[in-house]
């Protein structure tokens, strides 16, 4: 008796764990270091750098931001400027991938899948500054939400007749040339090949710390 009681408890416990397995499946730990630094550089953009601390040696690459420079950390969001601050990886977009924080996906109102099979290709296929070009965000989109900061602004919405994640992020360009510019509308800009990198590295959660050596706009 005590030992089909013992195998009882055994199976009761294995159903349990399989149980809370199902319900939240947990997240690869990340690759990284520490946070992914940017450092804006607002007398010369082309000096403007991120280090992605990978490995034993971390990864330096240049980046561009917001046209109009940056506002302060947590002050506000507004077009054209980059804000400054602490950030947290909640979304990671490609042709090849779909990662996102499950709450988002209910603030979407549409399906998991659904989303992975159109949104990022439907925001790539936007021509945003008008000149008859899409995918300026390059192979890849990873959204950016602040911590400790004002919320910001941004959501899901069809925009040109095609559904979108619309938030602040780091991404790429179809032109590589606008990288180290302030030519954004305020995400921060990288070059395909460091992109590639971010997006085999980057987990959701993640932090991402924007720093300026000057002045920001309150």
């Amino acid at each position: 008796m005590r030992s089909q009681a013992s195998l009882a408890l055994m199976g009761v416990a294995l159903l349990l764990t399989g149980c809370g397995a199902s319900k939240a499946p947990s997240q690869a730990a990340s690759a990284l270091a520490g946070p992914i630094r940017i450092s804006l550089d607002l007398k010369d953009p082309a000096k403007s750098t991120a280090v992605l601390p990978l490995g034993q040696e971390p990864k330096v690459f240049k980046v561009g931001y917001g046209r109009h420079g940056v506002t302060c950390a947590g002050s506000r969001f507004e077009e054209g400027y980059t804000p400054l601050g602490r950030f947290r990886v909640n979304a990671i977009l490609s042709k090849d991938q779909f990662v996102m924080d499950p709450k988002l996906i209910a603030q979407s109102g549409r399906s998991e899948a659904e989303l992975k099979t159109s949104l990022f290709k439907s925001m790539n296929a936007i021509d945003f500054s008008g000149d008859g070009e899409t995918g300026e965000y390059g192979i890849g989109y990873i959204s950016l939400a602040p911590i400790d900061s004002v919320k910001q602004p941004f959501a899901f919405n069809t925009y040109d007749g095609k559904f979108r994640w619309y938030s602040f992020a780091i991404h790429g360009s179809n032109n590589d040339k606008r990288i180290g510019q302030k030519v954004t509308g305020g995400c921060v800009n990288v070059a395909e090949p460091a992109l590639k990198t971010l997006l085999s590295s980057v987990k959701l959660g993640d932090e991402v710390v924007i720093t300026a050596n000057g002045p920001c706009t309150p």
